[in-house]
């Protein structure tokens, strides 16, 4: 496991196809991230058999979904930009390749199921670019090079981005990725109360919630009284009094409306998540940096995607978004029904990343 609490809504897997030169690789739905990298590691030799064998989508469990592919006037080859099967995933998807695209490259999008897959494929080749999320990838590569309960007993990821991303690329040269440079936008695990429960009790941060001594029940996946970034962090770097878990899954629905109702007073959700107004909920800041830098950066196979005009064009995603923005684009797609493709365009134009 990564040290981050696992989840429900946490829990989304995906995979990543190519064609027509078919390649097939497997990408992580965002709470595949935080959920299993010990099982992933385990799950590796029967994905690697999945990968080769030619099977359909279909029977992989994949969608068969893509994007449509697009193309600069300089025809400087061909991408496939992994994407997950979650909003946020096909939203940094369609930035990347449509950033791609205007500097020159024919680019095209695939979803399927998971990292245990998508992660070998991309050493391979067969993947050139995956959206992925620093401390994440880091302990699942820890995982995978130094045993399955490296991250817990050994983690190489720290709420520290600077040191997490050092870690990622010293696990992730040797297999022939380049980790390219991390941004400020984050996704990782945070937690929310009402506004009415924030403003009562002059909440704002983690802290003021230690320090008001009240009693919580945590609406979370049931893995939340174990995992250190939970409920035990909470209380050691907190001192927040956690009264109990309520496993309705992290940033679902249902826990979601536990906490509007009263019935929980906190849950477990992530920076990114784009419905908490719709359920009068604040995220709480994690003031003394409990969570791991789960910052958003591009990871590309170093050999077919490693050249200084593929890193510059992705940069520039890199460095305008924010956490922010990330909400926005989410919210445009889950609550407005926008598509990822029109969302992501009118982003990179409004920023002036695509050329007129």
């Amino acid at each position: 496991m990564t040290g981050t609490a696992m989840t429900g809504a946490a829990m989304k897997e995906t995979a990543i196809t190519r064609a027509p030169m078919t390649r097939t690789v497997m990408v992580p739905r965002r709470a595949a991230r935080r959920a299993g990298t010990a099982l992933g590691v385990l799950a590796l030799a029967g994905g690697l058999a999945a990968c080769g064998g030619g099977a359909s989508l279909e029977e992989r469990g994949g969608t068969g979904t893509s994007g449509d592919a697009s193309g600069g006037p300089s025809g400087r080859g061909t991408l496939v930009v992994g994407a997950a099967g979650f909003t946020e995933s096909r939203v940094l998807a369609e930035l990347y390749a449509q950033v791609l695209g205007d500097a020159g490259y024919r680019t095209s999008i695939r979803t399927v199921e998971n990292r245990e897959l998508y992660e070998p494929s991309l050493e391979k080749g067969e993947i050139d670019v995956v959206p992925e999320y620093a401390a994440t990838l880091a302990e699942f590569l820890n995982a995978k090079v130094n045993g399955p309960k490296a991250p817990e007993e050994k983690p190489v990821a720290s709420s520290d981005v600077t040191a997490t991303v050092a870690a990622l690329e010293k696990l992730a040269t040797p297999r022939g990725l380049k980790v390219l440079p991390a941004g400020e936008a984050v996704d990782q695990n945070a937690f929310a109360v009402t506004r009415e429960f924030a403003e009562k009790n002059k909440l704002k941060t983690l802290s003021d919630l230690g320090r008001s001594k009240l009693k919580v029940k945590i609406a979370a996946g049931d893995e939340c009284a174990v995992r250190p970034f939970c409920a035990p962090g909470l209380k050691s770097v907190y001192g927040i009094d956690v009264a109990g878990i309520d496993p309705k899954g992290v940033g679902t629905p249902q826990s979601k409306q536990a906490v509007r109702d009263g019935t929980d007073q906190m849950v477990l959700t992530t920076t990114t998540d784009a419905t908490l107004d719709a359920f009068g909920l604040v995220l709480l800041e994690d003031d003394k940096k409990l969570q791991n830098a789960d910052n958003v950066l591009p990871v590309v196979n170093a050999e077919d995607a490693g050249s200084p005009q593929i890193a510059a064009a992705l940069d520039k995603v890199t460095k305008a978004l924010t956490t922010a923005d990330l909400v926005e684009l989410n919210r445009k797609v889950d609550a407005e029904r926008a598509k990822p493709a029109d969302v992501a365009k009118a982003y990179l134009e409004d920023k002036g990343l695509l050329r007129k």
